[in-house]
C-alpha cells in the first residue's frame, strides 16, 4: 500500500454506522492518528477490530508538532488513518492542517466518507436542504457572538452550526432577538444515539424551551432570511455590512450578498461603506 493519508469517518453516536471500509482501514493502517485514544479503543472494540498499527493522539493542542511526523512517516510510505471522535476529520475537529501539509508536499490524501452530524441534523430539521452553510461553533463571548448572530440576518442559505449544551440557550435568546423570534430553527440533540431528539419550531419558541437546560451533543440549524428587507435604507445595509466584515468576512463579499435582494447594487453598497468611513 503506497503512502498516504486518509481522513475516515467515525460513527456520530451509533457505533452500528461504522462502514466496512472504516473496519478494514483500523485493521491494516501503519498509524491511526486519533484525537482521543481511548475513545478510538473504544470504537475498535465496537467495531470488533483489532488495530495493530502505532496508535498516535492528535489532537488541538499538539496537531501542529504532529504534522510534520505524519508528513514524513507518508513519504516513507505509510498508511496514515485520521480519525477523531466523531464525524468527519477537519470539519471543526483536527485534520486541515496535516491535509494542507500533504498538498504541499505533494502526498495522496484521500477520505474515507460516513456519518456526519451537519447533514443528518440538516436533513431532520424539516428547513430548506438545496442550499446550507456550516458555521462550526459560534463565538463564545456575547458581543462577538451577536455580531456573529448580525451576520446571518441577510444570509439566504440554511445555517447550521454546533453548540455546547451550557451556552445553547443563551445562543438561541440572542438570535431569537437578532434575528427574530420568528425565524424557524431546530435543535437536534444525541443524533444517532438512544436519546436522539429534534426540537423544532420558531427561535423563540427553542429559546424557552432550552432554557432550563439540555445534555447531550448538540446541531442547531436556522433557516435563512428571505431576501434583505425591501424597507432597509442604505445606512442599515451599510451597518449590515459593517457587522459582517467586523465578524471576519472580506468587505466585497459582503457588499455583494446584502445588496442581493436590495435596492442598492453592489458596486452602490462597497462605495456607500466607504464614504461611510471617512
Amino acid at each position: 500500500m503506497s503512502g498516504r493519508v486518509v481522513l475516515a469517518a467515525t460513527p456520530i453516536g451509533n457505533p452500528g454506522d461504522g462502514s466496512t471500509r472504516l473496519r478494514d482501514l483500523l485493521a491494516t493502517a501503519d498509524i491511526v492518528a486519533a484525537e482521543d485514544t481511548r475513545r478510538l479503543k473504544g470504537l475498535a472494540t465496537a467495531l470488533g477490530v483489532t488495530i495493530p498499527g502505532r496508535v498516535m493522539s492528535f489532537y488541538e493542542h499538539n496537531e501542529a508538532g504532529r504534522v510534520p511526523q505524519l508528513v514524513d512517516r507518508v513519504r516513507a510510505g505509510d498508511v496514515v488513518a485520521v480519525v477523531t471522535d466523531a464525524g468527519m476529520p477537519a470539519v471543526s475537529d483536527p485534520g486541515y492542517s496535516l491535509v494542507v501539509a500533504c498538498i504541499e508536499a505533494d502526498l495522496p490524501v484521500t477520505c474515507l466518507p460516513g456519518p456526519s452530524a451537519v447533514t443528518t441534523a440538516l436533513v431532520l430539521s424539516g428547513l430548506p436542504v438545496d442550499r446550507f452553510c456550516f458555521d462550526g461553533f459560534p463565538p463564545r463571548r456575547a458581543g462577538r457572538r451577536r455580531t456573529w448572530l448580525a451576520r446571518l440576518a441577510a444570509e439566504e442559505r440554511t445555517c447550521v452550526f454546533f453548540e455546547s449544551p451550557h451556552r445553547l440557550a443563551d445562543t438561541l435568546a440572542e438570535a431569537a432577538g437578532v434575528l427574530g423570534a420568528d425565524r424557524r430553527a431546530a435543535v437536534c440533540r444525541e443524533l444517532t444515539k438512544t436519546y436522539e431528539e429534534v426540537l423544532r419550531g420558531t427561535l423563540g419558541e427553542l429559546a424557552e424551551r432550552t432554557a432550563g437546560g439540555v445534555l447531550g451533543e448538540i446541531v442547531v440549524v436556522i433557516e435563512g432570511a428571505d431576501t434583505v428587507d425591501s424597507s432597509a435604507t442604505p445606512e442599515d445595509l451599510v451597518e449590515i455590512v459593517e457587522e459582517r466584515v467586523e465578524s471576519g468576512e472580506r468587505l466585497k463579499d459582503a457588499c455583494a450578498a446584502v445588496a442581493e435582494g436590495s435596492t442598492m447594487t453592489k458596486r452602490e453598497l462597497y462605495q456607500a461603506v466607504v464614504d461611510s468611513r471617512g
